[in-house]
């Protein structure tokens, strides 16, 4: 394996990989739109209810977690799904278990969510 120099312009390119990760991960993945409805109102709610910076700090990396850990997720199903086109109950326990991980994170950022945005609600109401 021959070593490059690194270069600025190499790393931006690289970045069309993210983007195109992205677009498959909200074009084919339902779950993640799902994701970033829930993640849209959790901002629009930051703003309006005045979240603090700390608050903030919660929220956005709640979000990333939970995109970052759908993203695993899918990746994994579709490699899976390559490596074994046919059921393999092995396979299965594999894609079972990266869906959970991602149903655990987004349980625990919901919980994070509510904890911030529910007494805010509460005062303004």
């Amino acid at each position: 394996m021959t070593h490059k120099p690194f270069s600025i312009k190499e790393r931006l390119k690289s970045f069309q990989y993210t983007f195109a990760g992205l677009k498959t991960l909200l074009l084919h993945e339902h779950n993640a739109r799902i994701h970033l409805a829930a993640a849209l109102t959790a901002i629009a709610l930051g703003f309006i209810l005045n979240i603090s910076a700390t608050e903030w700090i919660f929220i956005v990396f709640a979000i990333g977690i939970v995109f970052a850990a759908e993203a695993f997720n899918s990746a994994i199903e579709y490699l899976a799904n390559y490596v074994s086109p046919q059921y393999h109950e092995l396979i299965k326990k594999v894609k079972d278990l990266a869906a959970l991980a991602v149903l655990f994170l987004a349980t625990a950022s919901l919980i994070a969510g509510l904890i911030i945005f529910i007494p805010k609600l509460i005062a303004l109401w």
